[in-house]
């Protein structure tokens, strides 16, 4: 490797620039530079020489063309090993350039932007960036490329290690990251381009799809030991999720405890009540709301409280001392919650392999995003299932008799939890506090018979919510026949009548919400 002798830095972020280049031309690095940048590190004492100066041409069209010459390119390519390269860019009169600082026009900022135009966006595309920066990742043998502020005191610590030279190891590690850098960028790009597209065309989703994640962390394995896994997120996510939280105590996280984390998560978002969310295996099993968090978890944790043993657990509020005491009485898995008190945590303690994932924020707020499903050679890409009856008002009231004040209200949360559990599902439910849960079957009846067999409490006087319509009356037989007094679905069914009149039958005040919500 030969030693850094020459840089040049153009950025928009310049976050820790100046200490950084004062480092560089201190122990002599000669720095060119361009625009702002350039004026910055003038401003600054630094001596910097004009990339104009180098190429002999003036920054022109606005500032749409400064670097894109071959005094700029062909001293950043040029392999320092290969002697029909040396003999060219002598003959031209070439210096050679050793290391490259850039970062990218603000694109993303640019488009976030209330107000922004078209026009504005398209002036934000940056060409001289890209094309330096690769250029420079492609030549990393001989050329030390930095587009991450966050690199850049490692780097001075190494210049200063190695008498002013980089290992070919961090070479290769920077060059590797200015190709992720640009993917990104580009397809933040090309995001935005077909987005104007359906816009205009009315057209939902993009001809093709381009995705961006950034990895959060390797995982022991997968859903099995023999599977390989990894965990990843979106950029700029301000949604409150498991991708965000920090994790404060307990073992690693697994793919299996990730994967319920969130479905907990999710389902404690629906709530503006107090909430306690249980989950095994990706379908609640005790959901419970009360004045208190201590409170919600023990009647959640009483509706099945052998499922309960290992489950994951999600609250939509801080956990105080009084909820960390009930939780340590319980063997679980993971908590997720906007927060714990000092003591809370003080106490968890006492269980050290608990994962505790604080979200920092209140679950309530902003949703976004898509909802992906992968199968094999393909992904399917729909919204996220964000919709929701909670209104009576929006309730059609189907039977001779309507429900009560307080069906009403066990409907309606019924129907906020039933829409988290998997298909076919049925959830019986009294007093702000799940009963029984029938998830996953392949006839619906099944579930019901499955919900009021995993009831622990008494069956009867609860409600029931169905994700989607009853195809025959008998889901609405074998439920009378536990208690259950009134039930909330979609409808939709040819057979509603059926479904309606064995309803009236049995006295029971029936609902149609017109809104289905199937969980695969």
């Amino acid at each position: 490797m030969g030693k850094i002798k020459r840089a040049l830095i153009s950025v928009a972020n310049k976050d820790g620039l100046v200490p950084f280049a004062k480092r560089l031309s201190k122990v002599g690095v000669e720095i060119i530079s361009t625009g702002g940048t350039a004026k910055l590190l003038k401003d600054e004492g630094i001596a910097v020489r004009d990339v104009s100066e180098v190429t002999g041409f003036p920054e022109m069209l606005g500032g749409r063309v400064k670097t894109l010459h071959p005094k700029i390119h062909g001293g950043i390519l040029a392999r320092r090993g290969n002697r029909g390269h040396m003999e060219e860019v002598e003959r031209h009169n070439i210096g050679l350039i050793d290391m490259v600082v850039v970062n990218l026009y603000p694109f993303e900022a640019t488009i976030s932007r209330p107000g922004c135009t078209f026009e504005d966006a398209i002036e934000n595309i940056d060409i001289g960036g890209p094309t330096m920066i690769r250029s420079a990742a492609k030549n990393f043998n001989d050329v030390a490329v930095i587009v991450d502020p966050l690199d850049y005191s490692r780097i001075l610590e190494e210049l200063e290690k190695n008498g002013n030279d980089i290992s070919r190891e961090t070479r290769y590690e920077l060059a590797r990251k200015v190709f992720l850098h640009t993917a990104r960028y580009d397809s933040i790009i090309s995001n935005y381009l077909e987005g104007r597209e359906e816009e205009e065309k009315k057209v939902r989703f993009p001809g093709v799809l381009t995705l961006q994640l950034e990895k959060v962390q390797n995982l022991r394995y997968g859903e099995n030991p023999h599977q390989q896994a990894a965990f990843y997120r979106e950029f700029n996510i301000k949604e409150p999720s498991v991708s965000k939280a920090r994790q404060i105590q307990g073992k690693e996280l697994s793919f299996n405890n990730i994967l319920d984390a969130n479905a907990a998560l999710e389902l404690a978002k629906e709530f503006e009540e107090t909430v306690s969310v249980i989950i095994k295996h990706n379908n609640p099993c005790g959901v419970a709301c009360a004045d208190i968090p201590a409170e919600a978890f023990k009647k959640a944790r009483e509706s099945d409280p052998i499922s309960a043993f290992g489950g994951v657990v999600a609250f939509n509020r801080v956990v105080d001392l009084d909820a960390a005491r009930e939780l340590t009485s319980t063997f679980l898995e993971v908590i997720i919650a906007p927060g714990f008190a000092k003591e809370a945590i003080d106490e968890l303690k006492k269980k050290k392999d608990l994962r505790l994932l604080d979200i920092g924020a209140s679950v309530s707020g902003i949703r976004e995003g898509m909802d992906m499903k992968k199968v094999a050679g393909g992904l399917l890409l729909q919204d996220r299932d964000i919709g929701m009856v909670d209104s009576v008002k929006r309730l059609d009231v189907v039977t001779k008799r309507g429900p009560t004040v307080a069906e009403y209200e066990a409907l309606l949360f019924a129907w906020r939890i039933c829409k988290h559990v998997k298909s076919n599902a049925i959830v019986y439910l009294r007093d702000g506090q799940t009963i029984g849960i029938g998830a996953g079957q392949m006839s619906r009846v099944d579930s019901v018979k499955i919900a009021a067999m995993r009831a622990v409490l008494q069956l009867n006087g609860c409600v029931m919510a169905s994700d989607a319509f009853f195809p025959f009356r008998d889901g609405i037989d074998g439920a009378a026949k536990v208690g259950i007094t009134a039930v909330i679905q979609p409808g939709g069914s040819v057979k509603d009548d059926e479904v309606i009149k064995a309803a009236d039958e049995h006295n029971m005040a029936m609902v149609f919400t017109g809104m289905r919500h199937f969980k695969h």
